[in-house]
């Protein structure tokens, strides 16, 4: 059992029988009145969406879950095919539950899998990744202001922001966070 103030995205949690992950939560303390966790929730069951809101005195069950290495093989129709780094087990994935972290993920790269009750639940991304810039403008000529952004494309499809000196051909640090550009790598 933990307190609702603990909560946390990706972790596992029971709630009225069944078992749910956690996509977003936020602690709120509207005004005068108590405070409260707004939880954003998928049913591992059922596969469907939800919010809750919790009091910060409640307590949930949260579940007993594995966090396992694996590294992505390749894409099969919707399906990501990871391989068991102990024991080369291959094993497809959904995209319901790779979401977003698609557009960062490389190919033959290790990422720790969520699993709970044998079911594969979330990916764990690095905090940043290397990616080359596929797609972008060349920039103009003589034009020195600074924070100046242009759209590039990664080699995973990713649209992202980046300065005005970056060509095509580069590699470029993003954080798996905000989807950011942090430097040349």
């Amino acid at each position: 059992m933990i307190n609702a103030t603990q909560i946390k995205k990706g972790m596992v949690l029971k709630v009225d029988g069944d078992m749910f992950i956690v996509l977003e939560s936020q602690h709120h303390t509207p005004g005068n009145l108590r405070a409260m966790m707004q939880v954003e929730m998928r049913s591992l069951r059922r596969g469907t969406k939800t919010a809750k809101r919790f009091r910060s005195t409640d307590t949930i069950e949260d579940a007993y879950v594995e966090v396992k290495p694996y590294e992505f093989l390749y894409k099969e129709g919707e399906d990501f095919v990871f391989m068991n780094l102990e024991n080369y087990e291959q094993i497809p994935v959904s995209k319901e539950v790779i979401g977003t972290a698609a557009s960062y993920m490389m190919l033959n790269s290790q990422y720790r899998l969520t699993f709970c009750d044998g079911q594969a639940v979330s990916i764990e991304l690095p905090s940043s990744v290397v990616m080359e810039v596929v797609e972008t403008e060349p920039g103009s000529k003589g034009d020195t202001r600074t924070n100046v952004f242009k759209p590039a494309k990664t080699d995973t499809g990713l649209m992202i922001k980046v300065p005005l000196f970056i060509k095509q051909g580069e590699k470029v640090k993003i954080d798996t966070r905000t989807g950011e550009f942090l430097e040349r790598a």
